[in-house]
């Protein structure tokens, strides 16, 4: 059975395996930014380029825990 996200639009799963995915892949920040991009559409979300790299600065620079790397995901994502 999925888990359902509770306050948001994700599931701690789901964003989980988004950080995973970041933290071991060795993309460089535009790449990164085009993971997150493709995370949020395949979930029928988009952002703009300039969001999607200043959420990847902002988890690489604060080391964002996952609870502050859902809400930064889910503040940025629009509704296609």
């Amino acid at each position: 059975m999925e888990s359902m996200p509770i306050d948001g639009k994700f599931t701690a799963e789901d964003v989980a395996s988004l950080r995973g995915e970041l933290a071991s892949s060795g993309l460089d920040s535009w790449q990164a930014a085009e993971l997150v991009s493709s995370f949020l559409a395949a979930r029928g979300y988009g952002i703009s380029s300039d969001g999607a790299r200043s959420v990847i600065t902002r988890i690489d620079a604060t080391h964002c825990t996952l609870e502050c790397m859902q809400q930064e995901l889910e503040t940025l994502a629009l509704v296609m």
